[in-house]
Protein backbone atom coordinates (compact mmCIF):
# COMPACT_ATOMS: atom_id res chain seq x y z
CA UNK A 1 0.00 0.00 0.00
CA UNK A 2 1.33 3.43 -0.95
CA UNK A 3 2.28 5.90 1.78
CA UNK A 4 0.59 9.28 1.76
CA UNK A 5 2.77 12.39 1.78
CA UNK A 6 2.49 13.99 5.23
CA UNK A 7 3.04 17.45 3.72
CA UNK A 8 -0.18 16.99 1.75
CA UNK A 9 -2.35 14.60 3.73
CA UNK A 10 -0.99 15.13 7.23
CA UNK A 11 -1.05 18.87 7.84
CA UNK A 12 -2.36 20.20 11.12
CA UNK A 13 -4.97 22.73 10.06
CA UNK A 14 -5.72 25.18 12.87
CA UNK A 15 -7.16 27.99 10.73
CA UNK A 16 -9.76 27.22 8.08
CA UNK A 17 -9.81 30.73 6.57
CA UNK A 18 -7.81 29.85 3.44
CA UNK A 19 -9.97 26.77 2.79
CA UNK A 20 -13.09 28.94 3.04
CA UNK A 21 -11.62 31.53 0.67
CA UNK A 22 -10.84 28.84 -1.91
CA UNK A 23 -14.30 27.30 -1.46
CA UNK A 24 -16.04 30.66 -1.95
CA UNK A 25 -13.81 31.49 -4.93
CA UNK A 26 -14.80 28.23 -6.65
CA UNK A 27 -18.50 29.04 -6.23
CA UNK A 28 -18.05 32.65 -7.34
CA UNK A 29 -16.05 31.66 -10.43
CA UNK A 30 -18.74 29.14 -11.36
CA UNK A 31 -21.49 31.75 -11.12
CA UNK A 32 -23.14 32.78 -14.37
CA UNK A 33 -24.19 36.32 -15.25
CA UNK A 34 -27.27 35.85 -17.39
CA UNK A 35 -29.83 37.83 -15.39
CA UNK A 36 -30.72 41.19 -16.92
CA UNK A 37 -33.26 43.86 -16.04
CA UNK A 38 -34.80 46.47 -18.33
CA UNK A 39 -33.83 50.11 -17.91
CA UNK A 40 -36.38 52.89 -18.43
CA UNK A 41 -35.33 53.27 -22.04
CA UNK A 42 -35.76 49.56 -22.73
CA UNK A 43 -39.30 49.15 -21.35
CA UNK A 44 -42.04 49.23 -23.96
CA UNK A 45 -44.25 52.34 -23.92
CA UNK A 46 -43.84 55.56 -22.01
CA UNK A 47 -43.37 57.76 -25.05
CA UNK A 48 -46.10 60.23 -24.11
CA UNK A 49 -45.69 62.67 -21.26
CA UNK A 50 -48.31 61.62 -18.66
CA UNK A 51 -49.47 65.20 -18.00
CA UNK A 52 -48.33 68.68 -18.82
CA UNK A 53 -45.29 70.11 -17.12
CA UNK A 54 -47.00 72.92 -15.21
CA UNK A 55 -50.34 73.83 -13.76
CA UNK A 56 -51.59 70.49 -12.45
CA UNK A 57 -50.10 70.73 -8.96
CA UNK A 58 -48.53 67.34 -9.39
CA UNK A 59 -44.87 66.45 -9.67
CA UNK A 60 -43.40 66.72 -13.15
CA UNK A 61 -42.88 63.48 -15.07
CA UNK A 62 -41.72 62.91 -18.59
CA UNK A 63 -42.47 59.19 -18.90
CA UNK A 64 -44.59 56.49 -17.31
CA UNK A 65 -41.55 54.23 -17.51
CA UNK A 66 -39.74 56.14 -14.82
CA UNK A 67 -38.16 53.66 -12.31
CA UNK A 68 -40.33 54.92 -9.45
CA UNK A 69 -43.53 54.17 -11.36
CA UNK A 70 -45.29 50.83 -11.55
CA UNK A 71 -44.33 49.02 -14.78
CA UNK A 72 -41.37 51.35 -15.07
CA UNK A 73 -37.76 50.44 -15.71
CA UNK A 74 -35.35 49.17 -13.05
CA UNK A 75 -32.71 51.53 -11.72
CA UNK A 76 -29.25 50.05 -11.11
CA UNK A 77 -30.46 46.55 -12.03
CA UNK A 78 -28.49 43.61 -13.38
CA UNK A 79 -26.98 44.20 -16.82
CA UNK A 80 -25.80 40.69 -17.64
CA UNK A 81 -22.18 41.84 -17.68
CA UNK A 82 -21.41 41.45 -13.98
CA UNK A 83 -18.08 39.87 -13.08
CA UNK A 84 -18.23 37.71 -9.96
CA UNK A 85 -14.70 36.29 -10.31
CA UNK A 86 -12.57 36.00 -7.18
CA UNK A 87 -8.85 35.66 -7.66
CA UNK A 88 -6.67 33.45 -5.51
CA UNK A 89 -2.96 33.00 -6.15
CA UNK A 90 -1.70 29.66 -7.45
CA UNK A 91 0.28 29.08 -4.28
CA UNK A 92 -2.71 29.81 -2.06
CA UNK A 93 -4.89 27.42 -4.06
CA UNK A 94 -2.37 24.62 -3.63
CA UNK A 95 -2.06 25.23 0.11
CA UNK A 96 -5.85 25.25 0.43
CA UNK A 97 -6.12 21.93 -1.43
CA UNK A 98 -3.44 20.42 0.80
CA UNK A 99 -5.28 21.61 3.90
CA UNK A 100 -8.59 20.25 2.61
CA UNK A 101 -7.03 16.86 1.84
CA UNK A 102 -5.45 16.78 5.29
CA UNK A 103 -8.78 17.56 6.95
CA UNK A 104 -10.55 14.80 5.01
CA UNK A 105 -7.73 12.34 5.67
CA UNK A 106 -7.93 13.13 9.39
CA UNK A 107 -11.62 12.20 9.23
CA UNK A 108 -10.61 8.92 7.52
CA UNK A 109 -12.33 9.76 4.24
CA UNK A 110 -9.28 9.23 1.99
CA UNK A 111 -8.70 5.79 0.44
CA UNK A 112 -5.88 4.67 -1.83
CA UNK A 113 -6.52 1.90 -4.37
CA UNK A 114 -4.21 0.07 -6.78
CA UNK A 115 -5.92 1.25 -9.92
CA UNK A 116 -9.28 2.00 -11.49
CA UNK A 117 -9.61 -0.26 -14.52
CA UNK A 118 -12.51 -0.17 -16.98
CA UNK A 119 -11.23 -1.73 -20.23
CA UNK A 120 -14.73 -1.97 -21.68
CA UNK A 121 -16.08 1.34 -20.41
CA UNK A 122 -19.01 -0.34 -18.65
CA UNK A 123 -20.81 0.91 -15.54
CA UNK A 124 -20.75 -2.71 -14.36
CA UNK A 125 -16.97 -2.39 -14.00
CA UNK A 126 -17.42 0.67 -11.79
CA UNK A 127 -19.86 -1.23 -9.58
CA UNK A 128 -17.41 -4.13 -9.32
CA UNK A 129 -14.64 -1.66 -8.41
CA UNK A 130 -16.70 -0.26 -5.54
CA UNK A 131 -17.61 -3.72 -4.27
CA UNK A 132 -14.04 -4.98 -4.52
CA UNK A 133 -12.68 -2.06 -2.48
CA UNK A 134 -15.62 -2.11 -0.03
CA UNK A 135 -16.74 1.39 -0.94
CA UNK A 136 -20.27 2.71 -0.58
CA UNK A 137 -21.76 3.78 -3.93
CA UNK A 138 -24.48 5.75 -2.13
CA UNK A 139 -21.93 8.20 -0.76
CA UNK A 140 -20.64 11.20 -2.67
CA UNK A 141 -17.34 9.95 -4.03
CA UNK A 142 -14.43 11.85 -5.54
CA UNK A 143 -12.29 9.51 -7.64
CA UNK A 144 -8.81 10.71 -8.59
CA UNK A 145 -7.28 8.91 -11.57
CA UNK A 146 -4.07 9.47 -13.51
CA UNK A 147 -5.83 9.18 -16.88
CA UNK A 148 -9.36 10.34 -17.62
CA UNK A 149 -10.17 8.99 -21.08
CA UNK A 150 -13.38 8.11 -22.94
CA UNK A 151 -13.58 4.66 -21.35
CA UNK A 152 -13.40 6.13 -17.85
CA UNK A 153 -16.07 8.69 -18.72
CA UNK A 154 -18.38 6.02 -20.15
CA UNK A 155 -17.95 3.80 -17.10
CA UNK A 156 -18.63 6.55 -14.56
CA UNK A 157 -20.89 9.18 -16.15
CA UNK A 158 -24.10 7.37 -15.19
CA UNK A 159 -23.16 7.10 -11.50
CA UNK A 160 -24.76 10.21 -9.94
CA UNK A 161 -22.76 10.07 -6.69
CA UNK A 162 -19.37 9.79 -8.42
CA UNK A 163 -17.13 12.52 -9.78
CA UNK A 164 -13.87 11.65 -11.55
CA UNK A 165 -10.98 14.11 -11.79
CA UNK A 166 -7.31 14.10 -12.69
CA UNK A 167 -4.86 15.11 -9.91
CA UNK A 168 -4.25 18.63 -11.24
CA UNK A 169 -8.01 19.32 -11.25
CA UNK A 170 -8.47 18.76 -7.54
CA UNK A 171 -10.22 21.66 -5.84
CA UNK A 172 -11.40 22.53 -2.34
CA UNK A 173 -15.11 22.45 -3.27
CA UNK A 174 -15.07 18.84 -4.52
CA UNK A 175 -12.80 17.68 -1.72
CA UNK A 176 -14.86 19.13 1.12
CA UNK A 177 -18.18 17.93 -0.36
CA UNK A 178 -16.98 14.35 -0.81
CA UNK A 179 -17.98 11.65 1.66
CA UNK A 180 -15.08 9.54 0.45
CA UNK A 181 -12.03 10.38 -1.67
CA UNK A 182 -10.59 7.48 -3.64
CA UNK A 183 -7.11 7.95 -5.12
CA UNK A 184 -5.31 5.56 -7.47
CA UNK A 185 -1.66 4.84 -6.66
CA UNK A 186 -0.49 6.26 -10.01
CA UNK A 187 -2.13 9.56 -9.12
CA UNK A 188 -0.14 10.06 -5.92
CA UNK A 189 3.16 11.12 -7.58
CA UNK A 190 1.21 13.54 -9.78
CA UNK A 191 -0.51 15.01 -6.72
CA UNK A 192 2.85 15.35 -4.96
CA UNK A 193 4.45 17.09 -7.96
CA UNK A 194 1.54 19.51 -8.38
CA UNK A 195 0.81 20.44 -4.79
CA UNK A 196 4.44 20.70 -3.73
CA UNK A 197 5.10 23.17 -6.52
CA UNK A 198 7.32 20.98 -8.69
CA UNK A 199 4.95 21.15 -11.66
CA UNK A 200 4.37 24.54 -13.29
Amino acid sequence: MATLNKDIFGLKVENHELVKLAYDAYLANSRSSHAKTLKRGEVSGGGKKPWKQKGTGRARFGSTRNPIWRHGGVAFGRTGNENFMKKLSKGSKRIAVRQALSMQNKDKKVFVVDTFACPNGKVKETVEFFNKNKLDMNKNTLLVVSVKDDLVLRATSNVPTLKVVRPTYLNVFDIMNADQIVISEKSLPMIDAWLMGEEK
